[in-house]
């Protein structure tokens, strides 16, 4: 039981909510409603378990430079506690449980998910070389609403590839600011990222660009999907939410505020998604 608990700790389940509210946002633009509940069980079965083996292989491939970081040593110490190989079991378990997810609901998605499984490993690798490496982390969760709309619909349309656009342009815009915490240590292990690369005040421009980006592309799903004035106001909303994540940040806090404010967006965007298609 303990290493139950020490291991949901680790892979932080709870962080999930960030990517459920696009996942089912997707289902429910493909399938201009509510999906049916098969598609909704495989679908959070799906995300859950790829979500799983992404934290897990981010933890196992990183155990290193995490005992070395004073910020995420207790990562190595979890790691430790459940031991590696319970660990890797579970990331072959969850990739295994994705693929059962994809054969459950069409060839489209089967194909799909050497992709995913593709952007799970590699990730971890890419600080080592590059810093655009937010972009993969932004390109492995934006895969979300795009499976999802896949799932409905057996094929990739104009409205899930902005939806996916918007995701992998937000992640990679809060992961930029996530990882100024670490630009110190980052530099003295030979770590790539943006804040790295381009300083803390570049870091934050390019995080800005990156969240216009995202509502650009949420923007222009308003005319792909015909979402109406509902949506249009909500866009206002996630402007604004956007807006104050950026205003935490300057006050140089990336803490508690910082995550309620994207789970704050993600949210707003399933509501205002969901209201948008059903008074249509």
């Amino acid at each position: 039981m303990h290493r139950l608990r020490v291991l949901l700790r680790l892979i932080k389940v709870e962080h999930t909510l960030f990517a459920l509210p696009f996942l089912y946002s997707g289902a429910v633009l493909a399938s201009d409603g509510i999906p049916e509940g098969y598609v909704l069980f495989w679908i959070t079965v799906g995300l859950f378990s790829a979500r799983t083996a992404g934290m897990c292989l981010n933890r196992l491939i990183d155990r290193e430079i995490d005992a070395l970081n004073p910020r995420t040593a207790h990562r190595a110490e979890m790691l430790r506690a459940v031991s590696l190989r319970l660990v890797w079991g579970v990331v072959v378990l969850s990739l295994a449980l994705l693929l059962i997810s994809a054969l459950m609901l069409n060839p489209l998605c089967v194909l799909l998910f050497p992709l995913v499984a593709a952007l799970l490993v590699v990730y971890p690798f890419t600080k080592r070389f590059t810093w655009l490496s937010h972009f993969v982390l932004g390109s492995a969760l934006g895969m979300a609403p795009l499976g999802a709309w896949a799932a409905v619909r057996g094929s990739i349309d104009l409205p899930a590839l902005l939806l996916f656009a918007a995701v992998m342009f937000w992640v990679a815009g809060f992961d930029v600011i996530y990882a100024l915490q670490d630009v110190g240590f980052d530099r003295t292990q030979g770590l790539s990222s943006i804040p790295v690369r381009f300083g803390v005040k570049g870091a934050l421009r390019v995080s800005a660009v990156l969240h216009l980006l995202t509502l650009l592309s949420l923007a222009l799903l308003l005319l792909a999907a015909g979402l109406g004035a509902v949506y249009a106001a909500g866009l206002g909303v996630m402007a604004a939410l956007l807006g104050a994540e950026h205003l935490l940040v300057r006050r140089h806090s990336i803490g508690v505020a910082f995550f309620h404010a994207n789970a704050a967006f993600s949210a707003s965007f399933l509501v205002f998604i969901l209201l948008a298609v059903l008074l249509r």
